[in-house]
């Protein structure tokens, strides 16, 4: 079950399910998804500690994390001595000989933009993307059945509890009996903004394991607020891997594009602070789990009888692909760490209050 430390060479980003239309996943895309949480190449191993894990991908440059202004020509020259900070660039110029001057945008640490005349492009750093957050978490519950977790996962009024760092989320619609589509806000460390997503989740239990996944989509009556960053979902979901009657192994897997260049010490504190809390966040609360069901609506779970669930129905139509390049994108990379973060974070995973879930 365990990931190599290291890994070859990167993947690159991944399509949205290859799709430029909505559409259900289907048993293909399952199998894809389980596939890519349990591959290993392209992934760097950067926190491991109390069976939790945590793995983030060197994505490389290309057509959706760096932003280009084409001249008149588009020819293409490659600058030479000019990786700072690690960035890989090129300059697109009409100019003939014509390398570009390097400018420093003005409050950017981590990213660097080359300008001339008549062109520009904004580099993307090597290493962690600062643009996206492509990352996988791995946990090892011993005494926390498969099936115990899945329903964890599916509870929404359950992780109203447990989720401290949700705003708010409701259910939308139903699309099968094993799709639908809902609402998602967070809360992200300060002082960043918080960021929100509306996503089509599909779910499938595979013997005894079970797979739930989920992609941005835009519906006609949850446009993006103007006190939120609406953020993408490219790929993301669960997949719950049962090792005993009593045991199950949980993998996170998230491709998100959260819509704005966010500072490295983000990218540093989600691998090796945010993530692995809140995996332990979700341990606790899935133990918990089954006295908080038997007073509470303990045999309402639509997500194994869909014949329960309440939700309108909605047709694939009204729906269509959220992309990443139609939302405003918010530089927030100078942000600094406030100091209410940093003492947060210093004091520790095991801290967490979890009298609510009773």
């Amino acid at each position: 079950m365990e990931k190599s430390a290291a890994s070859t060479e990167p993947q690159g980003p991944r399509p949205v399910l290859g799709r430029d239309s909505v559409q259900v996943p289907d048993d293909q895309d399952f199998r894809s998804f389980r596939s890519e949480c349990e591959a290993e190449a392209g992934w760097n191993l950067t926190y491991s500690k109390a069976g939790v894990s945590v793995w983030v991908q060197a994505v490389e440059m290309d057509r959706t994390l760096h932003k280009i202004k084409l001249c008149s020509e588009g020819r293409i020259i490659p600058v030479s001595q000019m990786k700072i900070l690690g960035f890989r660039t090129e300059v697109l110029c009409s100019s003939q000989g014509h390398t570009g001057r390097k400018q420093q945008d003005r409050g950017l640490s981590d990213q660097t933009a080359w300008n001339c005349c008549k062109c520009e492009l904004v580099g993307q750093r090597d290493g962690p993307s600062l643009l996206r957050g492509d990352f996988q978490c791995r946990m090892e519950c011993r005494d926390v059945p498969a099936e115990t977790l899945y329903d964890v996962l599916h509870d929404i009024e359950y992780r109203k509890k447990w989720d401290s760092n949700v705003i708010e989320t409701f259910d939308i619609a139903r699309l099968t009996v094993n799709a639908d589509v809902g609402y998602y806000s967070w809360r992200c460390p300060k002082p960043l903004k918080n960021r929100d997503v509306i996503t089509l989740r599909s779910w499938l239990p595979m013997g005894t394991d079970y797979i739930i996944m989920n992609y941005s989509v835009k519906h006609p009556k949850y446009p993006p607020r103007k006190d939120l960053v609406r953020a993408v979902s490219i790929q993301t979901g669960y997949l719950i891997q049962s090792t005993g009657p009593k045991s199950c192994v949980i993998t996170y897997m998230a491709q998100v594009d959260p819509k704005g260049s966010l500072p490295k010490w983000v990218v540093n504190k989600s691998s090796q602070f945010l993530a692995p809390k809140a995996m332990k966040k979700m341990y606790k609360a899935c133990v918990k789990y089954p006295e908080w069901k038997q007073k509470h609506q303990p045999h309402f779970k639509p997500w194994l009888h869909p014949e329960q669930s309440p939700l309108p129905s909605l047709a694939l139509s009204e729906l269509s692909v959220q992309h990443a390049d139609s939302l405003e994108n918010i530089d927030e990379s100078a942000v600094a760490e406030s100091r209410e973060e940093r003492v947060g974070s210093a004091g520790g995973e095991g801290s967490d209050d979890d009298t609510s879930l009773t």
